[in-house]
């Protein structure tokens, strides 16, 4: 899709890519909460908590351009658009992401995008879902007695259009975080464990971390379809895959409202509310 500009004319406004981190909003950056509260246009995410959008100012255009399996609400090159668009015609655009705009998000494309229609730009990062999910479930990505790496792959759409590298993959010494992956659990168990990765391999899928409404589904990586087919489980949801996860159980500290985890006794703690 060519996207269009006004001829003759330049950019009056800035874009402000942003990550909101996973979903509490106090993991906010003071940088983003500043640039979100000066915002005369906010495009953001279906993956973006209410609490940090009832941050953005009363006043302020939000349109909501947000991704889901199955359920996109707006194509990729209507955002591009859009964003251009909104750069003429205001002075403060922001857009809004779950997580870190650079991670799985498409931040970068974005950004091709302002850079070909010469519009200023910056970026805010963000929390990216891996580090938050896995810190609020008590599951360190590395530890030197069990993972000496990390690898982030998205197990969404394309997995037969775009082989996927299971023998790296599957190396016994690193954990593996899958975003996107619920929809392809099956595919993505058969394709480790034929690549020699244990089938007992502790795994876990936490869904809505980081939120009140955080939930873990915690088992084998043989197990990994059931899991992912338990009707509890509400999108967003992350898995992770490695000997680390077996630590979540001593290490678990947060306490979210949701009753459902699969590992432990369902705990409550009072919300905490923002105050900057």
């Amino acid at each position: 899709m060519e996207i269009l500009s006004l001829p003759g004319q330049s950019a009056k406004g800035k874009v402000w890519l942003v990550g909101a981190g996973p979903g509490d909003v106090e993991l906010l950056t003071l940088k983003a909460w500043r640039i979100l509260k000066s915002a005369d246009a906010v495009l953001y995410d279906a993956l973006v908590s209410q609490d940090i959008l009832d941050l953005i100012p009363k006043d302020a255009e939000k349109i909501a351009v947000g991704k889901r399996a199955g359920k996109h609400s707006a194509a990729q090159d209507d955002i591009n658009q859009l964003l251009v668009t909104k750069a003429y015609t205001r002075k403060n655009v922001v857009r809004l992401k779950g997580g870190d705009p650079f991670i799985f998000g498409r931040g970068g494309e974005e950004l091709q995008t302002l850079v070909d229609a010469g519009v200023e730009f910056e970026v805010v990062p963000g929390i990216t879902a891996a580090s938050g999910t896995a810190a609020y479930t008590g599951i360190p990505l590395t530890h030197r007695d069990y993972a000496q790496g990390v690898t982030f792959i998205t197990g969404h759409c394309q997995l037969e259009s775009r082989p996927m590298d299971w023998q790296g993959y599957a190396n016994p010494n690193n954990t593996l975080v899958v975003y996107m992956g619920i929809l392809n659990a099956g595919v993505i168990r058969a394709g480790l464990i034929n690549a020699g990765r244990s089938p007992q391999t502790p795994v876990a899928i936490v869904s809505k971390a980081t939120t009140q409404s955080q939930q873990r589904f915690i088992g084998q990586l043989d197990s990994l379809e059931q899991l992912a087919a338990d009707p509890k489980l509400q999108m967003p949801a992350l898995m992770i895959i490695g000997e680390v996860v077996g630590l979540s159980e001593t290490l678990n500290w947060f306490q979210p409202k949701a009753e459902g985890s699969q590992s432990l006794e369902a705990l409550n703690a009072p919300k905490v509310a923002v105050k900057i």
